[in-house]
């Protein structure tokens, strides 16, 4: 077997506290903060002069992880507006099981987000939604319907 399970998917923030928030809120457990900087960070980058700060947030079940990076150098880059559409080309979403969809858009609200379109309603099965969370990363998230 070639690969044992996916450890983490890393986004670059600039507003780390921010983003720490965001995802707490989202109902993800702070699991650590470090600085990193060096040659190890510059080698596994293809950067030169890496120092960051790095968060690790996990999911309730230990399963999943976002590591949140702010760097202070090299200087971010901007991709772009942050208000990209859906159908960009990249990563675009990452997606959450909620037990309470409404609940959660509104606890997320006043840390920012923000619809994306509307919430959907799938079949019987799925309560479903796009919000833009920080930094402009879209944040899918899905309700079950028993």
């Amino acid at each position: 077997m070639a690969i044992q399970r996916m450890d983490n998917v890393g986004i670059v923030v600039e507003d780390m506290d921010a983003a720490i928030a965001f995802f707490v809120e989202l109902g993800m457990e702070l699991e650590g903060r470090a600085e990193v900087e060096g040659p190890v960070a510059d080698g596994c980058t293809g950067l030169d002069g890496v120092h960051c700060d790095i968060a690790m947030v996990r999911t309730p079940d230990g399963h999943s992880r976002l590591e949140l990076a702010r760097y202070r150098s090299p200087a971010p880059i901007s991709a772009g507006p942050r208000d990209r559409p859906h159908n960009i080309l990249g990563t675009h979403r990452v997606m959450f099981a909620v037990d309470d969809l409404e609940d959660t858009v509104a606890r997320l609200r006043p840390h920012g987000a923000e619809l994306v379109g509307e919430i959907v309603r799938f079949e019987d099965s799925h309560l479903l939604c796009y919000l833009r969370g920080p930094e402009g990363i879209i944040v899918g998230l899905a309700e079950q319907l028993r």
